[in-house]
C-alpha cells in the first residue's frame, strides 16, 4: 500500500508532462501565414524550380555586371535548394521561397544588363522595378566600371 501513492503521483506527473510536450510541439508547427506545411513546401519548391529554370538559358557573355548578377542568382539558387532540403516548418519553407525570389531579382538585373526582356510575367512578384534598377546599378558600379558598390 505504501508504494501505490507514489506510483500514482508519478503516473499523473508523467501524463501532465506528456500533454504539455504534445501541445508545445503542436505550437511549433502552427502556420502563421495561413498555409499548411505541405502548401508552404509546394510554394517554396515552385519558386526554387522557377529560379533554376530562369538560370538555365542565360549566358553573360562579356558583360561583367550580368556575370556578377548571374553569380549572385546562382548562389541564391544553391542556398534556396539547401534550405528547401532541410526545411521542416512553414517558416523555414518561407525562408527558402524568399531566397529564391531574391535570386529571381538578380536574374532580372542580369537580363536588364544584357538588354533582354525581364522574363516571363509573374517571375518576380515581390520585386519592383526600382529595386531591380538599384541592384543593376550597384553591379555596374560608377561610370560603367565593374564592381559592387554599396
Amino acid at each position: 500500500m505504501g508504494i501505490v501513492v507514489p506510483l500514482t503521483l508519478l503516473l499523473i506527473v508523467g501524463a501532465v508532462a506528456s500533454v504539455v510536450l504534445l501541445r508545445r510541439q503542436a505550437g511549433v508547427y502552427a502556420v502563421p501565414s495561413g498555409l499548411s506545411g505541405l502548401d508552404a513546401e509546394v510554394e517554396a519548391n515552385r519558386w526554387v524550380v522557377r529560379l533554376g529554370g530562369s538560370l538555365a538559358g542565360l549566358r553573360p557573355g562579356a558583360d561583367e555586371a550580368a556575370a556578377q548578377a548571374l553569380a549572385e542568382a546562382t548562389g541564391r539558387h544553391h542556398a534556396a535548394r539547401g534550405q528547401l532540403a532541410t526545411a521542416r516548418t512553414p517558416a523555414e519553407y518561407a525562408l527558402a521561397r524568399q531566397t529564391a525570389v531574391e535570386g529571381l531579382q538578380y536574374v532580372r538585373a542580369a537580363r536588364a544588363a544584357l538588354g533582354q526582356a525581364s522574363g516571363p510575367p509573374g517571375a518576380d512578384v515581390d520585386a519592383d522595378d526600382e529595386a531591380v534598377a538599384r541592384t543593376a546599378c550597384r553591379l555596374r558600379g560608377v561610370h560603367g566600371r565593374f564592381g559592387v558598390t554599396a
